[in-house]
């Protein structure tokens, strides 16, 4: 039970990091209309929370399928993944959101819409991109039983009720944290997502090259 425990903290801290829902929540009122209603945001964080677990839960179930697919061994897109939560967490030591979906004036027209708008872009890419994506799979190939995955569903669920109140929520915080508290978040986040990556990395280039050593 401890084990169980303390996976669950491990990996939520990791997703913690890697989610930034501080971040996120400084961001996410650019994306809407600038007269956006209390309850048209409560909606926005949502729908953009549930599309981010629709995301996961595809993810963990098809995740050792599309690997199996492409041929991809796991601790090839451990070492990738690391490369790329390495470059995410750098971009995030520098004070430069990870986050920031760029539009052209087409796509802002058509998605007028805040519920689009919570789907594409808030909830794929911005919540859930390719450092997420691949810290689930990696995890997932480190799960040896059913307890291991259980732990790391109730940690993103955990993540996403954080995200959930953050985002609803995100007008005041960014009043209230405002660019200089969001940047030190954001910088804090930054260094763990950087340790986490630099772990993914070394590992899967030592298991890779004991294959030819």
């Amino acid at each position: 039970m401890e084990h169980f425990f303390n996976l669950i903290l491990s990996q939520g801290v990791a997703m913690f990091a890697i989610l930034d829902p501080i971040g996120v929540s400084a961001i996410i009122p650019s994306l809407l209309h600038e007269n956006i209603t209390k309850m048209q945001m409560r909606r926005v964080a949502f729908v953009a929370t549930i599309t981010a677990m629709i995301a996961f839960f595809i993810v963990l179930v098809t995740g050792d399928f599309v690997l199996k697919l492409f041929g991809i061994d796991i601790n090839s897109l451990k070492a990738m993944g690391g490369i790329v939560l390495l470059l995410m967490a750098v971009n995030m030591v520098n004070g430069h959101s990870k986050k920031r979906s760029h539009h052209t004036k087409e796509e802002e027209d058509d998605s007028k819409e805040h519920e689009n708008i919570a789907v594409i872009p808030i909830g794929i890419p911005i919540i859930f991109g390719p450092g997420i994506f691949a810290t689930i799979i990696v995890f997932k190939s480190q799960a040896v039983n059913m307890p291991d995955i259980f732990s790391l569903i109730i940690a993103f669920l955990i993540n996403m009720l954080l995200l959930y109140l953050t985002l609803r929520n995100s007008i005041y915080i960014k009043k209230v944290v405002g660019i200089t508290g969001e940047r030190i978040v954001t910088r804090l986040m930054g260094l763990i997502t950087g340790a986490i990556a630099i772990q993914f990395i070394v590992s899967g280039v030592i298991e890779i090259a004991k294959r030819y050593i």
